[in-house]
């Protein structure tokens, strides 16, 4: 038996979804966020369960110049093998039947429940894919910015260091997404994305014991993340917010530095992509234009795609979202 408290959706919550003739209308979501990094990533399936076992280059061959009669000294590559791992996030949907009863369209309601499941979700998940650390907690899966958070490692050339010292930073990244480069995962034998399964009828009590029934759904998502080579993933840190905003930081001398530490800037079958937040966005767009600059370059290009305004340095899209912070700690 399923026991839920008072986080469920009641009458009152229907009727704001309705008009005065009881249609359900559109829902705005006042605090949505923007997560296009899930429209660009590239998922692989899992080659061992739950895990990913692959193998990092970590050193090129040695070569020498042939000379007669002599021999080839042997060399190899150097690798290391590293296991990535998966986790899952899920979410239960429970709604009173009556309530359900009482409504007009009871799939619409139990649609604009999920729609809103399905959000929460994408935002956890775009967080995890920048911030999660299973070094941390086990239940998450390891994110970027653990990857790269050590300007002495061995990616740490990786790193842009914009010079911020307090703990109101932020960060802006260059990522690749590829089979060869930076990737999502899903367990073996399952598909990529969230599962949402109708649980059906279930009889639920409330906070006292009492019984009564709903209408529940499951909503799984089982997700990791691996970085093959890090040499397609830049990561400007330790950008001051309030610096940034008083037009003090030169963002686009460290935009021109990441892209330049990148391996290749236009790969085969890759997807390349920059990933900011809102507040670096304006910074961006303010510094784009002459009277936020000392010379009459424009630095962002605009175009339509689709419908849908995309922002681009380079030819690169920019990609803003709120799942990265302004409250970064500095990265040493």
């Amino acid at each position: 038996m399923a026991v839920i408290g008072s986080t469920f959706v009641d009458l009152i919550d229907v009727m704001k979804g309705q008009d005065r003739n009881g249609a359900v209308i559109p829902v705005i979501e006042m605090l949505t966020e923007m997560n296009p990094v899930l429209d660009d990533a590239y998922a692989v399936e899992c080659n061992s369960g739950t895990k990913h076992l692959h193998v990092v280059r970590t050193g090129l061959p040695y070569l020498t110049w042939g000379k007669l009669y002599q021999g080839i000294p042997q060399s190899k590559s150097g690798t290391a093998q590293v296991e990535d791992t998966t986790g899952f996030v899920e979410g239960l949907s429970t709604i009173d039947e009556r309530v359900l009863k009482l409504s007009t369209d009871e799939a619409a309601v139990r649609l604009g429940e999920a729609t809103s499941f399905l959000e929460s979700m994408s935002n956890e998940v775009s967080s995890k894919i920048f911030y999660g650390n299973s070094a941390t907690d086990a239940e998450e899966f390891m994110g970027l910015a653990p990857r790269f958070n050590d300007l002495s490692a061995a990616n740490g050339n990786q790193i842009i260091d914009a010079g911020g010292a307090g703990a109101d930073n932020t960060s802006l990244w260059f990522v690749t997404w590829g089979d060869n480069q930076c990737h999502l995962l899903y367990p073996k034998g399952t598909t990529a994305g969230v599962a949402r399964e109708d649980m059906g009828r279930q009889r639920v009590t409330d906070d006292a014991g009492n019984a009564y029934y709903a209408k529940e759904e499951m909503f799984t998502w089982h997700i990791g993340m691996a970085v093959k080579d890090w040499r397609y993933v830049t990561r400007i840190a330790n950008i001051d917010v309030s610096l940034m905003q008083a037009g003090s930081v030169a963002l686009y001398g460290f935009l021109r530095k990441a892209y330049y530490k990148l391996q290749s800037r236009r790969v085969a079958g890759g997807k390349l992509a920059i990933y900011c937040n809102r507040d670096v966005m304006e910074a961006l767009d303010t510094l784009a234009g002459n009277a936020g600059a000392s010379d009459n370059f424009v630095r962002l290009s605009r175009k339509d795609v689709e419908g849908e305004e995309v922002i681009s340095y380079r030819g690169i899209p920019i990609r803003e979202t709120d799942a990265l912070l302004n409250t970064e700690a500095r990265v040493v």
